[in-house]
């Protein structure tokens, strides 16, 4: 056993567990952690973001691209709280991120020191864990708990808090051996009988569906679900994180459901007679957010690794807790090798609703439409880019258009909505995926919350894309302030905006410039096949609008199809969600 430090301690268990980057920022309370980093720097590389929270969207853009835990380093007080809105979002969507926070020394703890705040308190309600640890020699304990809990049962954020005088503590190190934990042990199989349950109501089902969501990525379930699907002629539709889960161009796929779904997948949910949720929480933007209506004459088996999320908004008839792959694999066992199914009918009807209110744009004039932008972009990338949408309109249709085939490709905030999110979690699933092309795709608003991370994407010399979408506006509020509030425009609309291009130079980045719709394809290629960090500033329509939209906390088959769409209680809706 060898004696060092709590600072070294630090390195040596990231690098067992397996961390070769770290988003971090250093301050007063880790400035020893940063004192003997170079001493690691050949096996960890840092990350210098220019903003805490900014570092913490990196690692969790890392671990949503890679399936493997993100770092974040920062000291306490400010730093720490900086944090939370990245911690926030990676609970709500489910992503294993471990956050490390400096701590003031032991002693002081609770004597309002400088840059003391209760980080083990603040976190608490949005991390699946959190530690404060008091002793040099539990250090490497610690780590290893967290980044266990972090990466088993549903993927959540851990937070490991570490003082001062514990990081310059010296103690024997130990690395730890395999983690037990008393309480927590994550399931992977479901129960049997449950499972049997399951496959008895899917064979017995005339227009069963399969609804899934982000669980199917993070288990990798994706083969085993195509099989199932071709196997027993079931449609399929995702909910916004579960994108990516199944390919866009398999025959089977419908398309996204929920609010802004389209029109055939929420129908489809609405008429079937079995819904087979897989790692999907029934959230109100997936169900419309009048439960008491969702599938009203379906059956429900709800297949889920969080018990939590169970009977928790929908009442379901068949709970399966368990891995979505390992369910799934159960699932094809019992199941014939053959079976015969009758699903002309159903998939017939299916078709009929995709070719009455198809998805749709009609880009005329001088205006650029967002819509024609993303599936302009899906069709020149061929639907092989890693793509990360920010928050608001542009965040729909990248919903809507970009024909992601593959998992880990689309990477978005769906239960939190953080605007700010994409461009540094972009960044973060391009040092995960340096193979693959990375873009990402903002509004103004969202852009400017976290727009000094190009400076980190120029100093690590990043070959990463950003299309910035400018409509002068805060998209999804003027939408709704169109809808449901008279078209009164408060506080929607930008007067001052910084000249992106001249932004990105200014960062040392390229920058180039797309105001009409003729302008458009040359401009995105020449963008996206120029080295670099390259922000490609496209000027589009402030007036258009995200349709289909299930009106707030209407049913799934009560959707505002156009502006020539009204409901009766247009203006009270909004007051529903």
């Amino acid at each position: 056993m060898a004696r060092m430090i709590g600072a070294e301690m630090f390195f040596e268990t990231l690098i067992h567990e397996g961390i070769d980057v770290v988003f971090g920022l250093p301050g007063g309370y880790v400035l020893k952690v940063y004192d003997v980093m170079p001493k690691y720097s050949d096996r960890i590389r840092h990350v210098l973001a220019r903003h805490e929270q900014g570092a913490t969207h990196m690692a969790d853009g890392y671990a949503r691209a890679s399936g493997k835990p993100g770092v974040v380093l920062c000291t306490s007080g400010p730093a720490a709280t900086n944090t939370v809105t990245g911690i926030a979002t990676a609970q709500m969507d489910s992503s294993p991120v471990v956050v490390f926070t400096g701590q003031v020394p032991l002693p002081y703890l609770g004597s309002d020191a400088f840059q003391e705040a209760d980080h083990i308190g603040i976190t608490r309600p949005c991390t699946k864990h959190n530690y404060l640890v008091r002793r040099t020699k539990d250090l490497p304990l610690a780590i290893k708990e967290a980044f266990y809990i972090a990466g088993t049962g549903r993927p959540s954020p851990v937070l490991v808090d570490m003082p001062k005088d514990v990081l310059i503590g010296e103690d024997e190190f130990v690395i730890p051996g395999e983690i037990s934990l008393r309480g927590y042990k994550p399931p992977k199989k479901g129960h049997p009988g449950q499972i049997k349950r399951a496959v008895e109501m899917i064979l017995a089902a005339k227009r069963p569906l399969i609804f899934g969501g982000g669980g199917l990525i993070w288990s990798g379930a994706t083969e085993e679900l195509k099989e199932l699907t071709h196997r027993l002629q079931i449609p399929v539709t995702l909910t916004l994180m579960g994108l990516g889960a199944y390919p866009a161009d398999d025959p089977l796929f419908i398309s996204m459901l929920g609010m802004h779904g389209s029109y055939a997948a929420n129908m489809a949910v609405h008429e079937c007679d079995l819904v087979i949720s897989i790692g999907a929480r029934f959230d109100d933007r997936a169900t419309g957010g009048n439960f008491a209506k969702f599938a009203p004459n379906a059956k429900i088996i709800h297949i889920d690794i969080d018990p939590a999320t169970i009977d928790k908004n929908i009442v379901v008839h068949c709970p399966i807790v368990g891995d979505a792959k390992e369910v799934l694999k159960q699932m094809l066992e019992m199941l014939p090798a053959k079976v015969k199914t009758s699903r002309k009918e159903w998939m017939g009807q299916i078709k009929d609703w995709q070719k009455q209110h198809p998805l749709t744009y009609n880009q005329n004039g001088d205006k650029i439409l967002t819509s024609y932008v993303i599936d302009t972009l899906s069709k020149i990338t061929d639907g092989e880019a890693v793509v990360v949408s920010d928050v608001g309109q542009h965040q729909m249709w990248v919903a809507q258009w970009y024909k992601f085939k593959y998992p880990r490709t689309h990477i978005t905030s769906g239960g939190l909505g953080t605007m700010g999110f994409g461009f540094p979690a972009a960044m973060g699933a391009k040092f995960a995926r340096p193979d693959k092309m990375v873009i990402s795709v903002c509004g103004d608003g969202s852009f400017q919350m976290n727009m000094q991370e190009l400076a980190t994407a120029v100093e690590n010399n990043m070959d990463i894309k950003i299309v910035l979408l400018n409509n002068g506006h805060h998209g999804m509020v003027r939408q709704w302030q169109t809808m449901f509030f008279n078209g009164n425009y408060s506080a929607s609309k930008f007067d001052v905006l910084p000249d992106f291009v001249k932004l990105a130079e200014s960062f040392g980045a390229k920058g180039l410039k797309a105001k009409r719709p003729e302008d458009l394809e040359a401009t995105l290629k020449e963008g996206l096949s120029t080295e670099g960090v390259v922000l490609m500033e496209i000027f589009v329509d402030c007036e258009e609008l995200v349709y289909p939209m299930i009106a707030p906390g209407g049913a799934m088959n009560e959707m505002i199809l156009g502006p020539g769409t009204q409901l009766e209680n247009m203006a009270d809706v909004a007051d529903m969600a």
